[in-house]
This record gives structure tokens, C-alpha cells and sequence, in this order.
């Protein structure tokens, strides 16, 4: 008799302890937006931890080292803009996108994202990515930029001074075009290349394109 009433305890107690963990993988999925494969890997992050300086997987391997830092503004491009995240993707130092696979979606793993500080300043450790000839690759690093309140959006990509497939005519196009800083110039300070990029925020009819 007392051997029955130890194992009907015990049966309770797993049976407790199920439900308790089938609760938490309930909650787990429930708490996946329904949106997670769709949506933009600028949200594919934890709020909390994100601070203005963050370190692209692969630094500390690399040969060519980058640090990249700037300013971002609000659209009028005087006031530092706060809050702001700032997702960078790139490829890696062959020219290849390192595709890895979370909660079966697919994410490019060498990125990084930061939040602006109230002075709207940023900072990655990165390194740089290298040319896919085969495709007339750029080196490029992938920005996607989040405003409080307001749906993500894409700018152009950062491009590099040196890169040998970045040609006159892509040059010219640029500077008739586009916004010339975003060809970083590169320093070599203390075995570490380092780069200014700031940002000048969109307007709200901009973003929206």
C-alpha cells in the first residue's frame, strides 16, 4: 500500500511538470509573430540588448578588420536622431553570404544591429567583405533602418573606395545620383581599418518608396 502511494505521488509530480513545460512551449510558439519568416531580420532581435555598438560575427578571424562609425540624423541633417536601429548585412571575405538557419528561417549570419544613442552615434566592428566575381559583385555592406514608430526601409548600400570593381562609370553615376558618402574611405589605424558613414534620415514621403 505504501509503495502504491509513493508511485501515484510520483505520477502526479511528472504529470505536474508536463503541463508545466508544455505550457512554456505553448507560450514559445504563441509568441512567435505570425509574420517571423516574412518579415525583415531588422526585427529578429532582443530589444534589451541592443545598445549604439554592436560586432559582426567573424571579426576577430578576419584579416581585414573594419571598424565603421558615424552619426545618425534626423531628416533635417542637423539633429541627431535617438533610437534609431540600424541593421548592416554583409557578405563575407570571399564574396559569399554565409546563409545560416534559425527556427527554419533562413538569415545571412555575418550582420549586426545597433540603437543610436541620444546623440544618434553608432559604431560596428566589422570586417571587409570581399568581391563575387562571377556576378560583378560589389564589396557592399546592407543597411535597413528602423525609426520609432515607423515601418523599416532600406538604404544604399555602403560601398568601399578601393574596391576594384567599382569603376569610373559606377563612380560617376553615383555622384550625379546618388549620395557619394557612401563610398567609405578607409584609414589603417593600429592594424584596423576605420571608415565615417553618417546617415541622413528619410523623410516620411521618402521612406515610404
Amino acid at each position: 500500500m505504501k509503495n502504491l502511494f509513493i508511485l501515484l505521488c510520483f505520477t502526479c509530480f511528472i504529470c505536474a511538470n508536463y503541463s508545466i513545460h508544455a505550457q512554456e512551449i505553448t507560450d514559445n510558439l504563441e509568441s512567435k509573430p505570425e509574420n517571423f519568416l516574412e518579415r525583415n531580420s531588422i526585427y529578429d532581435y532582443v530589444e534589451f540588448q541592443l545598445n549604439n555598438t554592436d560586432t559582426i560575427p567573424g571579426f576577430e578571424s578576419k584579416i581585414n578588420k573594419l571598424k565603421i562609425s558615424g552619426t545618425i540624423y534626423e531628416n533635417d541633417g542637423i539633429t541627431p536622431a535617438k533610437d534609431i536601429i540600424l541593421l548592416i548585412e554583409q557578405a563575407d571575405e570571399h564574396g559569399d553570404f554565409d546563409m545560416r538557419k534559425h527556427n527554419t528561417k533562413r538569415y545571412i549570419h555575418n550582420r549586426g544591429w545597433i540603437k543610436t544613442n541620444a546623440d544618434g552615434q553608432y559604431t560596428f566592428y566589422t570586417f571587409i567583405p570581399g568581391n563575387d566575381r562571377r556576378y560583378n559583385q560589389l564589396q557592399q555592406l546592407f543597411p535597413v533602418i528602423k525609426e520609432p514608430t515607423k515601418p523599416e526601409y532600406e538604404i544604399a548600400s555602403f560601398l568601399f573606395d578601393e574596391d576594384p570593381l567599382l569603376s569610373k562609370r559606377c563612380r560617376k553615376r553615383i555622384a550625379k545620383k546618388d549620395d557619394p558618402t557612401r563610398i567609405l574611405k578607409l584609414k589603417k589605424e593600429n592594424g584596423l581599418y576605420v571608415a565615417q558613414r553618417d546617415i541622413v534620415l528619410k523623410s516620411g514621403i521618402e521612406a515610404s518608396k
